[in-house]
């Protein structure tokens, strides 16, 4: 038996892959099961092709699902392949990635297809903060398979075909794909937050790839690499930008960013940068509030920076946090994640203060005062509790411009700087070569945690 039988499973492969370096294990695995006629069944493979390859030139082991065979569905040896994938990529300390297209559990194995599901969830458990894991849905990711898409680091999506689910759209009461495709890409992407991007197939392999090239293979093995760029080079065209993607690809080695969940949560932009070979997360404020779904975004963001070793970068800029009724019901909960995520991670941890940093919303934004190793504010930047006329209006007053002037003058850079909350001021032109000074002074930084198993955020 071979690769052959599984066209679609191995053509996505390939395509994905350097050319020739795909190896494929466990060829000759079929299914076992006997009940409903199933040994008259033809399963090769058992409906997934496995094995490992190189990715722009690192080693990385992949499964990949084919509708073709059972629909992909996950049974009893079907599992097994990808669990033991996982065995040795654990052991090889290289990253997962799981091309999908699985309708979900094979209902003919009962019991066993169960046991399928929850062997390979224990192996993405054991493997988190090891080594990357990435889902890329192609067609179906249904039920069960959308669980063990939700436990990826990365989750991506063909934007015409692909679905994600654990409910169908046409089972949830009162809805039906045509009203509310709650399994689209676009959906995923966009309100849930689970999907990291979505195209058409050759755009998301192609931003795998980019991906994986700034990862580190695992845990232990920094994320560095050879630099072409020049360590002394001036971002003077940043003076005047307000677009935190242009600033972060402008300090960026070659000016490369690699965004995640792009789509999700837009007050927030989370992703990558390259700063002297070095890979380096970035968290900026696209707007000047903090949303619920924003601090999650990051929140989760510096947590897999934190379990990877990866710097990380913050670009700040903010006034407060949403005040709506709907921001409400999940601001508190969702700033403690991002205090604690900040708070909790013990990597490199670098802030920049773009304009303004007020009230606790700054705090929450890797302040000094929740452990920035650095911090540095753009001339003319704010720090303090509100914007100075705001303020004026509640101490009150004759002369309530007089009041607003005095309260501004509290809440500069300089006054913050001060009192050892800014470590310094600097200008745009110098941002890239600033933050690459401090990222080197932080490079062998070693800081040990309180004893005890692990947090509860």
């Amino acid at each position: 038996m071979s690769t052959n039988e599984l066209k679609q499973a191995s053509s996505r492969i390939n395509a994905f892959v350097d050319a020739g370096s795909f190896v494929e294990i466990g060829a000759l695995v079929t299914a076992r099961a006997t009940d409903f006629a199933m040994q008259d069944c033809s399963a090769p493979g058992d409906g997934v092709v496995t094995g490992y390859a190189t990715v722009e030139g690192k080693l990385v082991y992949v499964y990949s699902q084919d509708a073709g065979v059972l629909g992909g569905s996950m049974g009893e040896m079907h599992a097994k392949k990808i669990v033991r994938l996982y065995d040795m990529a654990m052991k090889m300390g290289a990253p997962v990635v799981a091309l999908v297209d699985c309708a979900g559990l094979r209902l003919e194995e009962a019991a066993d297809a169960l046991d399928a599901f929850g062997s390979l969830y224990l192996a993405q458990a054991k493997a988190s903060g090891v080594v990357p894991q990435i889902t890329v849905v192609f067609g179906k990711c249904g039920g069960g398979m959308a669980v063990s898409a939700g436990m990826s680091d990365f989750v991506y999506m063909e934007e015409k075909k692909a679905s994600l689910y654990v409910s169908a759209p046409n089972t949830l009461e009162g809805n039906y794909a045509e009203k509310c495709n709650t399994a689209a890409a676009a959906y995923q992407s966009e309100n849930t937050g689970m999907v990291d991007a979505y195209g058409a197939e050759e755009d998301i392999l192609a931003q795998v790839r980019a991906l994986i090239a700034v990862l580190p293979s695992n845990n232990e093995e920094a994320a560095v690499a050879d630099s072409q760029d020049d360590l002394n080079r001036m971002t003077a065209e940043l003076e005047g930008v307000t677009d935190v993607r242009a600033i972060a690809s402008t300090i960026s080695d070659s000016y490369k960013f690699v965004e995640t969940k792009k789509d999700y949560a837009k007050d927030m932009v989370t992703g990558f940068i390259v700063l002297d070979g070095v890979t380096t997360g970035v968290v900026a404020n696209a707007e000047t509030a903090l949303t619920p779904a924003g601090c999650k975004k990051a929140a989760s963001f510096v947590n897999f920076c934190d379990a990877f070793e990866i710097p990380v970068l913050t670009l700040t800029n903010v006034k407060g946090y949403a005040a709506t009724v709907c921001a409400e019901k999940n601001m508190a909960k969702a700033a403690a994640e991002l205090v604690y995520a900040f708070a909790n991670a013990t990597v490199p941890k670098i802030n920049v203060i773009l304009k303004d940093a007020y009230a606790s919303a700054y705090v929450a934004m890797n302040s000094k005062s929740i452990g920035a190793d650095i911090v540095y504010a753009v001339e003319g930047a704010k720090v303090g509790i509100m914007d100075a006329s705001a303020a004026a209006k509640i101490i009150g007053g004759e002369d309530l411009k007089a009041v607003a002037k005095a309260f501004d003058e509290k809440q500069t850079a300089v006054s913050a700087a001060k009192r050892g909350y800014v470590d310094e001021i600097i200008t745009m032109s110098t941002l890239r070569k600033n933050v690459l000074v401090a990222l080197e002074m932080l490079f062998n930084k070693r800081e040990d945690a309180p004893l005890k198993k692990h947090g509860t955020k």
